[in-house]
């Protein structure tokens, strides 16, 4: 039977919750997706336009699509996960890595042993975890054994053995590390009583541990026996610092996982917290890179399915910062306030570190990476038609209307690229004109690049408000520019940025990468134009000094200035002196010329 074409496939789909999958003309799978609406999701892909390339490529590659009917959303993004995983389209995201997370295991024996392990076999013993950090466990096991003497032998201490006195006692006995239970020492009662507690520990509840080691204190306290009392007070010490370490919400809040995303144009970081009983007993942090555009609330339900399957979570309430539809036995809560929304917080501040931090080592390992992503972000914060990868500052600069200046800098792919400033003279207006000076210094500038045919910038910034921005405009319509290059004006008191035609300006967050690009560019501007009107500052104070002396020249001016540190001090030299700094000839020309005036 042939295949039937695309557009009969997507008629014919139903209007159910469920799975699809777009496959190549090969039969290669290329996505899977979840969807409320099976038709309205999949129809969307072909009668939209999409700003996405990967969603263009994607949809140019679709030849067949099929499709599995779940009864709810829910089960959608179970399926949707489970498909991901086992089969990895080259167009979904992977919440997938190659790490082997530590456990820590109670191993299924008599007297169990207690220790880390990353492999898991399934012969009926306890594991707990897995845990996101080694040292977290080795800590944890550090407590337990300060705690309780356990074995750490493998011996198979079975009652028939030990009855034969098949073993001796260790080194471990003697050190007080291990009652001996090889030699019939320890009551297997007993010992299982310290498994339990243990249990509790490693879940995070740490209050049976308590109240039993503070009966146990009272009671040797009683009998006079204050070295035993001692020892158990110490031991409470321990498990309450640790304790006090790992509480950091309030107790009541117990078994809840608690999610947040962070995201950018190109990446999503999601941060998972695991509470017991008050304490955070887990925090793990995963990096997904977006493929097609997804959401935040597309990624964190993906994420949530993944990472409590990942890590065996049981709990049934979640945190999350917005609804989200992961099951209708899982409680989903969206803190406000109170100590709930402190732990929401909380996650999301770890999920920006991470991000900080991703970005650091992106910078250093990857910087095309960081470059790119930088300037996706300016784009969407800017609402420009492209990336930003040429972008040009212009500042004026004059004081009381002297020496009037402009500066232009350039900046590529989000760096200055110093050998292409460029410093104008003002030459067509008189007095101090922000308006008029930033028009000359616009115009000049691109009429120049238009005109060597040089690559236009896509992004304009002038520094100023609304006026030097009308300026600005009114030099690029001049050329018919307007319309191929973006130009924004930026304030300095609020750091208002103005877009023509609007009124209104944008704000954007003070500790955005896309303002400090920006203040970078404005801060070279200035500093770029500052630095050339002093130096035509200083020509001119030269020229008016010492330019009137025939034959001596801004070289021979500088040599003097730099020796006598005033023209008073040169009018009043020797000749001697003067011979000394510029040699006969020019010297004799000074001092002749000073001596007339005296005359």
């Amino acid at each position: 039977m042939q295949e039937a074409t695309l557009d009969i496939q997507i008629k014919t789909l139903p209007t159910s919750p469920g799975v699809y999958q777009y496959y190549d003309k090969e039969d290669k799978l290329l996505y899977v997706g979840k969807a409320k609406n099976l038709k309205k999701r999949v129809t969307s892909y072909f009668t939209k336009s999409h700003d996405s390339y990967r969603i263009n490529v994607l949809v140019k590659k679709i030849k067949n699509i099929r499709h599995i009917v779940v009864e709810t959303e829910t089960d959608a993004l179970l399926l949707e996960n489970n498909l991901i995983k086992k089969h990895q389209p080259r167009f979904n995201v992977m919440l997938k890595d190659d790490k082997t997370y530590p456990w820590i295991c109670i191993k299924k024996e008599r007297f169990s042993r207690v220790f880390l392990t990353r492999n898991l076999i399934k012969d009926g013993s306890e594991y707990f975890g897995p845990y996101t950090s080694v040292r977290t466990v080795h800590i944890l096991l550090d407590l337990i054994k300060g705690l309780y003497p356990l074995r750490t032998c493998s011996y198979d201490l079975s009652q028939e053995k030990i009855d034969n006195d098949k073993y001796k006692v260790c080194l471990e006995y003697h050190l007080g590390n291990c009652k001996g239970p090889c030699e019939g020492l320890q009551d297997e009662k007993e010992y299982a009583l310290n498994l339990e507690a243990i249990r509790q520990i490693v879940k995070g509840n740490f209050k049976d541990s308590l109240n039993r080691f503070r009966d146990q204190m009272t009671a040797h306290a009683e009998k006079m026996e204050f070295e035993d009392a001692q020892r158990i007070k110490e031991k409470i010490q321990i498990l309450e610092k640790y304790q006090a370490k790992s509480t950091v919400v309030n107790p009541k809040i117990s078994n809840v996982d608690v999610f947040s995303i962070i995201s950018d144009e190109s990446y999503g970081y999601i941060n998972f917290l695991q509470l017991s009983y008050g304490s955070i007993i887990r925090s793990h942090t995963t990096e997904i890179k977006k493929k097609l555009e997804e959401t935040d609330k597309e990624l964190l339900e993906l994420a949530i399915v993944e990472l409590r399957q990942r890590f065996d979570c049981t709990s049934k309430e979640i945190y999350v910062p917005f609804k989200v539809a992961v099951g209708e036995n899982l409680k989903v809560t969206v803190p406000q306030l109170g100590d709930k929304k402190k732990i929401l917080d909380l996650s999301v501040r770890n999920a920006k570190y991470y991000r900080q931090e991703r970005f650091k080592q992106i910078k250093i390992i990857d910087p095309d990476r960081h470059t790119n992503r930088l300037m996706a972000q300016m784009k969407k914060d800017l609402r420009l038609p492209q990336e930003p990868r040429h972008i040009e500052c212009f500042d004026n600069s004059n004081i009381q209307g002297t020496n009037p200046v402009a500066a232009c800098v350039v900046f590529k792919n989000g760096k200055p690229s110093k050998k292409e400033y460029r410093k104008f003279n003002i030459k067509t207006v008189d007095g101090p004109n922000d308006f008029a000076s930033m028009e000359e210094v616009v115009y000049r500038r691109y009429k120049r690049l238009t005109e060597e045919e040089q690559p236009l910038p896509q992004l304009v910034i002038v520094d100023g408000g609304k006026g030097q921005l009308s300026s600005g405009l009114k030099a690029l319509e001049s050329l018919g520019l307007r319309g191929k290059i973006t130009i924004i004006g930026i304030a300095k008191r609020l750091e208002e940025i103005y877009y023509p035609g609007d009124s209104v300006p944008l704000y954007l967050d003070k500790k955005s990468e896309s303002l400090k690009v920006i203040q970078h560019l404005r801060n070279e501007a200035h500093r770029f134009g500052i630095t050339f009107h002093r130096q035509k500052r200083s020509k001119s104070a030269i020229d008016t000094e010492l330019d009137e002396i025939p034959g001596v020249g801004e070289k021979t001016a500088i040599e003097l200035l730099k020796h006598f540190r005033s023209v008073k001090r040169i009018s009043e030299a020797s000749k001697q002196e003067l011979i000394e700094v510029i040699g006969s000839s020019r010297a004799t020309k000074v001092y002749n010329y000073y001596l007339s005036k005296k005359e």
